[in-house]
Parts: structure tokens; sequence; C-alpha cells
């Protein structure tokens, strides 16, 4: 693979996302390694509990804004192909695999860097990390599954306060919302980590996603039509003069200026 590295340690399959020099953001053959990496995981018996971090200084910065989308008929950014072919099975591919999945956040988690890591069942992050949706940044509204797996883990008015306000939520702040399990000092997050990752892949596997079954009934039963919900308002966005000016502010490196319209 290309953009994501597979490291196996005995039951447990680390994936490693791989575009330190853009801050693991999202291109089209990320998501394709991206998916692969995820459907192995999930097919091999011989793997029991997987760990997703990223290489370098982030997790993932989310989507690379400046890979663009191939556009529609009317000439608008195809986001929707993209939700759901690439970004969608990623998100359900974790919450359905029956084992254990632990995101573990070196830096920033941002845009569908944030959803991939709140898709997974445990999250550890180091004291330096921080969530962040940024998506109303660039005039566009969560995706990946973020408005119901935020809302899931730190409830309506957290992820109104991040999908409206696009601010950062530190580690220990997060934790303290529910967002993340745990929170290690910088230099102890690496031992941290393969102690967690150590402890879910010899544990009772089975158990473990009897658990994950039982809290997708309870709280992510709707996770396919919030998905398609979400890409159908993202295209409705993609073709808004205020998302046009985000791109451009991002690459012109300026500030925005929304017309609302």
């Amino acid at each position: 693979m290309e953009t994501v590295k597979l490291d196996r340690r005995g039951g447990e399959l680390r994936i490693t996302l791989d575009r330190p020099d853009v801050m693991n953001a999202w291109d089209k053959q990320f998501g394709l390694d991206l998916l692969a990496a995820v459907e192995q995981a999930a097919s091999d018996d011989e793997v029991r509990a997987v760990v997703i971090t990223g290489a370098g200084r982030a997790f993932s910065s989310g989507a690379d804004l400046r890979a663009g989308f191939d556009p529609t008929p009317e000439g608008h950014p195809d986001v929707q192909t993209v939700l759901h072919e690439r970004y969608h099975p990623i998100i359900v591919g974790i919450r359905r695999m029956p084992k254990p999945v632990l995101a573990a956040v070196n830096g920033p988690a941002a845009g569908i860097g944030c959803s991939l890591a709140l898709a997974c069942d445990l999250v550890i992050a180091r004291e330096s990390a921080y969530l962040l949706l940024a998506f109303a940044n660039v005039g566009l509204a969560p995706d990946g599954g973020a408005s119901l797996l935020v809302a899931a883990r730190a409830g309506l008015g957290r992820a109104a306060e991040m999908g409206l306000l696009a601010e950062r939520v530190p580690a220990r702040r997060a934790m303290e919302w529910g967002l993340v399990t745990r929170v290690t000092p910088d230099d102890a997050f690496e031992a941290g980590v393969d102690a967690l990752a150590e402890r879910l892949a010899t544990g009772p596997t089975r158990a473990y996603a009897g658990t994950k079954r039982t809290l997708n009934a309870a709280l992510y039963g709707q996770l396919d039509a919030q998905l398609e919900l979400e890409a159908e308002i993202q295209q409705e966005l993609a073709s808004s003069g205020d998302f046009r000016e985000g791109v451009e502010a991002f690459a012109e490196r300026r500030d925005t200026r929304f017309s609302g319209h």
C-alpha cells in the first residue's frame, strides 16, 4: 500500500496512516488503501485487535483539499461519491468489525480524521493531541458519521459546539467530554498504546465482538441513514459559494470571507 502501513504484532494488526508530509490528509489513494486495510483486518481471523495511528506529528488532518474532487455533471465537486465509495465503508467497517479497534491519536485528529478516531471502540490520545471538526471552516458540515459519533459519546450540546464553532478540543477536555478513553503524557504514549493493544489482542475476542454488537444496536442503529444524510447535505454544500470561498482561503492561506450563500 502506498499511503498506509500494516504491522502484525501477534494478534494485533497495527494500521499506520502514512502521509506524514501532509499530516496524513486523505486523498483518493489514501482512502483506497485505508479501506483495503480495514477489510483485511476484518476478514483475517488471526487478527484479534486493530490499532489505527498516524505517522509523524498528526493522526490525520482530514480531507486533502489540495487533491480536489472529480466534478459532478453540474460542475460541482462530487463529494457524495467519495463519501459513498471510500469514506463510509471505512467507518462502517470499523464499527461492525467483530474485534476491538483502538485509535491511537498521536497528534491532531481533524475533519474526517476525527470521525475515523471516534468510529473506533477505544481512543487513547497523546496529551498534546486534539480533536477538531473543522468542516465549518471551509463551508461544510460534519461527515464520516461525526454528527452521530460525537453526539453518542458526548451529547448533543458538545456535538453542536464542535460542529458549529469548529474549535480544537484538547485531549484532556476530550476525555472529560467522553470522546477519548485515555490520555497519556507525550513521552509515555507509545508504551500506553502497546500495553492496551496487547491486552485487547490477548483478551476474549468473541466477548469483545458481542459487546460491540450491543453498543451498535443501542447507539448506532441509524448509522447508515445518518451517513446517507450527511452525504446529501455535504453535496448540497459543495455547490455553495461559501465552500468555494473556504477552499480558496485555505489554498491562499488567508482568512475566510463567508457570505452565507
